[in-house]
């Protein structure tokens, strides 16, 4: 039997949990029983979502609405959490976005918001619970990063970038923090059916030769990823195939096959 997520009298904390991928962990989790706190910038989505997850589920699931593309966010969750003595024993930073096209066309603020969420506040987070975490010889960071940030992509440049940072930031963490007792793991889904598309500004996965997953199923590796103590997971089969072929390819190659794609994909520029 699998140790338990969280002990007693800790809890999970999961970002951008109001929608997608973060939602279905907020769900698996509370189906487990676990105590929540959850964390995105929709106070009314969150409170909605604890509420039902309280009632269906009999869990503690608190709202802790707050904007990570905001600096001092992370420090101010830390605060209200570990220093307030409500120990986090499970992170999962499931926030953030893409944005597609051209990198010149690209609007600076938004350009840099993303840069803030994605790559900034995972990297404060988990920087700080982890030292938490330590402290107990205990606990468990998840964090949430993207089969993009295997090879360069043109057209989808900053994303790509900074899930290649989560994932070697992570990868790297993963052997610091396991002789601590705390486990660190980064994982990577493709397509998955959310509303990351339509944020992006760009085509869903139909008609391409991409797999498609829910998020539930995405959810559902991850935390048996986080059981197993594993560095890294690819959730599809197919995504893991062309990761490992990639591999063999000329460096120039990859890139070349992914900016005849991307640069397809753009609908119009985000909102």
């Amino acid at each position: 039997m699998n140790p338990p997520l969280v002990g007693e009298g800790s809890f999970a904390l999961v970002t951008g949990a109001s929608s997608g991928i973060g939602e279905a962990f907020a769900r698996e989790l509370a189906r487990r029983r676990v105590p929540l706190l959850l964390v995105a910038r929709s106070r009314e989505k969150l409170e909605r979502l604890s509420a039902e997850l309280a009632r269906l589920q009999g869990v503690r699931a608190e709202a802790m609405p707050a904007d990570l593309a905001r600096p001092g966010a992370a420090a101010a969750l830390f605060g209200e959490t570990e220093e307030a003595g409500r120990p986090v024993d499970l992170l999962i930073n499931a926030a953030g976005f893409g944005y597609n096209g051209p990198q010149a066309d690209l609007e600076p603020e938004r350009l840099l918001e993303l840069l803030q969420v994605d790559v900034m506040a995972t990297a404060e987070m988990t920087h700080r619970f982890l030292g938490a975490m330590r402290e107990r010889r205990r606990g468990a960071i998840l964090n949430v990063g993207s089969t993009s940030g295997f090879i360069p992509l043109p057209f989808f440049a900053a994303y790509g970038a900074s899930k290649a940072f989560v994932l070697h930031f992570t990868h790297a963490l993963h052997e610091e923090a396991r002789r601590d007792g705390v486990t660190v793991t980064c994982l990577c889904p493709g397509y998955t059916k959310t509303n990351f598309y339509a944020v992006a500004g760009m085509r869903g996965a139909e008609g391409t030769p991409f797999p498609e997953m829910s998020p539930q199923a995405v959810a559902e590796i991850g935390l048996r990823a986080v059981g197993r103590k594993r560095a890294v997971v690819v959730t599809h089969p197919l995504d893991r195939l062309w990761i490992f072929s990639a591999r063999f390819a000329p460096r120039s190659l990859p890139p070349r096959l992914a900016g005849a794609f991307f640069s397809r994909t753009r609908l119009s520029r985000p909102g």
